[in-house]
């Protein structure tokens, strides 16, 4: 069987996660893989219903930090265990948009609850099930923002409304997490155009794994 694969993508809003993954989906599937693309929240029944009580639902309007910890984690958990870990190791790539480094930033950093009780719930949430490569996706935080404007039409989400100076913070955070673990993240300027940023990600993922061979 196939040694599986779980890569995810990380960064702030507007960085082009999403246009990335569906990219290399279609290089690997185009050499025979098997691929499933995840999303947090959501990717499961459980996750997609905490997806839209995140992001959408006026129930969610006066959230808590710790509240919006403990919903991350459950979707998650269940991520992790129903859809994740039986597909990698059927030998299939996961390709994930977003994983738990994002509450490592937004939630313990962003929102201050700081890493100590995050790491906690992190570990909880995802057992042993660690991405074997984490793209991070850099860009600043004015051109990301302009990118979500354009492509919501205004209609922004809970955590996109949140002020630049939050978004800051988000940025300056996946920075020195990635620096402090460089075996695993690959920083990308997400400045550059998208074939650019493709060729980039699967020559990394060449010389890593030879996908391309």
């Amino acid at each position: 069987m196939a040694l599986g694969r779980f890569i995810s993508f990380e960064g702030s809003e507007g960085c082009g996660k999403s246009t990335q993954i569906k990219l290399l989906c279609k290089r690997l599937q185009g050499i025979g893989h098997e691929v499933l693309l995840t999303r947090e929240p959501g990717g499961t029944d459980l996750g997609e219903c905490i997806r839209e009580l995140l992001q959408h639902a006026p129930e969610g309007d006066n959230m808590t930090p710790e509240s919006e910890l403990l919903l991350f984690a459950a979707s998650r958990a269940q991520l992790v265990r129903e859809v994740i870990k039986p597909k990698i190791d059927s030998g299939a790539y996961v390709l994930a948009d977003r994983f738990h480094d994002s509450t490592t930033i937004y939630q313990g950093i962003a929102r201050g609850l700081g890493g100590q009780i995050v790491s906690l719930m992190n570990d909880f949430a995802i057992g042993e099930c660690l991405p074997d490569c984490t793209f991070l996706l850099d860009i600043n935080v004015r051109e990301g923002r302009e990118r979500v404007r354009a492509r919501s039409g205004g209609k922004e989400d809970r955590m996109e409304r949140e002020p630049d100076s939050f978004f800051e913070e988000v940025r300056s955070g996946y920075l020195e997490l990635a620096n402090n673990n460089p075996e695993r993240f690959v920083v990308l300027d997400a400045s550059k155009t998208a074939q650019e940023l493709e060729l980039e990600i699967w020559d990394n993922l060449d010389k890593k794994y030879g996908v391309g061979s």
